[in-house]
């Protein structure tokens, strides 16, 4: 039980934005300093250990009202096509980049929707990859998954390719409340998406669910997340909406005087989490489950569970690559970003140029302290000490979070000894709030974030 205060207290006094730490800095904090040039470098030195590579998507059929995505609505095969052929260039950019035919263990597709790509450049994209990297037979190959428009020929396709995991969005099987997010979408098509994958050999199902949407209630999120089960997933993530229509303007479009306060969206979660692990699954980290022996599942209780820009994940590559427009990558000197806009994206490649507009160089403090972060979003307990010790460097600036850790303790949200900072299990959802006690970039009511609960 959460101690000194009662929920809405606790939400009243720690509701603040912070950032949802997939990375360390986080990406608002990412410059022009870092650009090309450096991007070229940091390729060429490479380790010789199997990288992981994201590809983003940044089109759908659709706009979803509530989407906080890099993406826009499109249905013309030419813009799609044209895509596809910059994919492509920027592949053998980054290959040639890296100086030779470096393994993979991971390989990501992300957007936006993937699938909203014609079949046959999926496939031809992923033969590229096959043949600029080597990726390893048993590399995991996951797609997202819009069940609305994943037809035939797509999921073919995604067989050619080698899927092995898909993730297919969800969010919520409430009528009304799919109609306020401009997202219609019925549990019978969902289902008909997940067999028809299996159908094709792609057994592993994550399934993407969203609270906090207007007309959701405790009852509506129980009924979806009852039907989500049902679908028989390996994984659902549970995600909280991030409400910032000062920076994603469609989410004007949404009703915003139905959305559920904070109060209301603690309840939903709550109500969800009870419906999965009451079928004897795990919940992971922030907001991830997953049913028993299933690999995320082992790894959080192994210890060796990640955090990157996917969310939690298995994947312990030393790098990752993004590639397409908006795609963050992650290497052992730093993070880099690609331009954003699919117009300057389109520019550079076309100019032979690496399509890196902007990161972030680390130094040692930035990877300890992401150390810390991470320790806590996946595993909810860090020893500062050893922590400082296995990266070479004093633990003191860690402790200078002693005070905030101290009112943390007196609230219920950490057990803090001194050294050992541990979030208890009913304190979960604060874990970005815990989190944020070592970040040394973020500025208070960060506007950029969304709020914590």
């Amino acid at each position: 039980m959460l101690a000194a205060m009662d929920i809405a207290e606790l939400i009243a006094k720690y509701d603040a934005p912070v950032p949802r730490y997939t990375s360390y800095p986080t990406a608002p904090h990412f410059s022009g300093d870092v650009g090309v040039a450096t991007y070229g470098a940091w390729l060429r030195t490479l380790p010789d250990a199997a990288v992981s590579l994201y590809l983003h998507v940044p089109f759908c059929a659709q706009l979803c009202w509530f989407c906080g995505c890099h993406t826009t609505a499109t249905r013309s095969i030419a813009a799609l096509d044209a895509y596809a052929d910059l994919l492509l260039q920027e592949i053998d950019l980054v290959a040639a980049a890296i100086g030779r035919r470096i393994a993979v263990s991971h390989v990501h597709w992300g957007g936006g929707t993937p699938t909203a790509l014609p079949p046959a450049r999926l496939i031809e994209i992923m033969q590229r990859l096959r043949a600029r990297f080597a990726v390893r037979p048993d590399a995991e190959i996951a797609v997202e998954i819009d069940p609305r428009t994943a037809d035939a020929a797509a999921l073919d396709a995604l067989e050619a390719m080698g899927c092995t995991r898909a993730s297919l969005g969800v969010q919520d099987f409430n009528e009304k409340v799919q109609a306020a997010v401009n997202r219609r979408q019925s549990f019978e098509t969902t289902r008909a998406c997940a067999r028809g994958l299996r159908a094709r050999g792609i057994a592993a199902l994550n399934l993407d669910l969203i609270y906090g949407l207007p007309f959701q209630t405790e009852a509506s999120v129980i009924a979806t997340a009852m039907q989500a089960m049902d679908i028989d997933p390996d994984r659902i993530a549970v995600f909280g909406y991030a409400h910032v229509p000062w920076m994603k303007r469609h989410q004007t479009l949404l009703p915003a005087e139905h959305l559920p306060d904070a109060a209301q969206r603690w309840r939903q979660r709550q109500a969800i989490e009870q419906v999965i692990t009451a079928r004897g699954w795990h919940a992971i980290g922030l907001d991830h489950y997953a049913r028993p022996g299933d690999g995320l599942a082992t790894a959080a209780a192994g210890k060796t569970m990640r955090r990157n820009f996917q969310g939690y994940t298995t994947d312990a590559a030393p790098a990752l690559l993004g590639l397409g427009a908006s795609s963050i990558g992650a290497l052992p000197q730093g993070y880099v970003q690609n331009a954003a806009a699919v117009p300057d994206y389109r520019a550079l490649v076309r100019a032979g140029t690496l399509p890196t507009r902007r990161g972030i160089a680390l130094t040692d403090e930035d990877r300890l302290r992401r150390d810390v972060i991470e320790q806590i979003m996946c595993h909810g307990r860090v020893d500062l000490d050893a922590t400082a010790a296995r990266h070479g460097a004093d633990p003191a600036p860690l402790h200078r979070a002693a005070p905030a850790l101290e009112g943390l303790a007196q609230d219920g949200l950490v057990a803090w000894d001194g050294r050992v900072v541990s979030v208890p299990e009913a304190a979960r959802p604060f874990l970005r709030t815990v989190a944020a006690t070592f970040d040394l970039y973020l500025r208070p009511q960060a506007a950029r974030h969304a709020s914590a609960v």
